[in-house]
């Protein structure tokens, strides 16, 4: 959701020890009559991220956080074509420093093309989530004494870094009816750096025989604020 709060009024920098944009949605598997197969969901992407990166803020001012939510899994009963929902937007705005990030959410997977008699379906992974960043500090130390490139708890685990998402697997169709086919896996959070389930992460795709896929994982942002000397 959205929330506001205001820079301390001694603080004139963020350090944002992690955030990501929502994870996206797993499609559900497929079983058929006569298609002589059947089908895996793929997976969703994970979202955007950025990891121990310092900005600039001015003491006092109002910042406005958007986290993303996970993208809900295909709900709407047709195995053989429809998407899942992509990841939300997770950012954060300064009234007077502007836009800090944008974290663009991993994308749901989807499936075309198949019927209950045939032909079996394609299935297409989400979109890895994008990152849109201002400039951060890339040198500096806090009034406790602490130089901020040794940075490195964030899920990324070095200093000042950001990337896309990570998109699910893919297992597509196995051959035979009634054949055992393994959902997709969904994007890890972080682009690979995070694990399965934790926040930003894609959903896993359904499995044969039948199985629903799951939900993406929300974002979050963690962050701390600082007075650079």
């Amino acid at each position: 959701g959205t929330t506001t709060f205001s820079v301390p009024a001694n603080a004139n920098a963020i350090h944002i020890q992690q955030a990501v944009g929502g994870g996206g949605g797993g499609f559900q598997g497929a079983d058929y009559d006569k298609a002589g197969g059947e089908s895996a969901g793929a997976g969703g992407a994970s979202g955007g991220f950025i990891s121990d990166r310092v900005y600039t803020v001015t003491g006092g001012e109002t910042l406005t956080a958007v986290v993303g939510t996970g993208g809900a899994s295909d709900t709407s009963g047709n195995r053989y074509s429809g998407s899942s929902d992509s990841g939300g937007l997770t950012s954060l705005t300064g009234a007077n420093t502007g836009a800090i990030f944008s974290l663009g959410g991993g994308g749901g997977s989807s499936a075309s093309g198949g019927g209950v008699q045939g032909p079996l379906r394609t299935s297409t992974a989400g979109a890895a989530g994008s990152v849109t960043q201002g400039t951060s500090l890339s040198t500096g130390t806090t009034v406790d004494g602490d130089n901020i490139t040794s940075f490195n708890t964030g899920e990324a685990g070095t200093f000042n870094a950001f990337g896309t998402g990570a998109q699910g697997t893919n297992p597509g169709n196995c051959s035979g009816d009634n054949c055992n086919i393994g959902g997709g896996t969904g994007g890890l959070s972080y682009n690979t750096n995070g694990a399965v389930g934790t926040a930003g992460a894609g959903g896993n795709g359904g499995s044969h025989p039948f199985s629903a896929g799951s939900a993406g994982t929300a974002g979050e942002i963690k962050y701390r604020f600082l007075r650079i000397a």
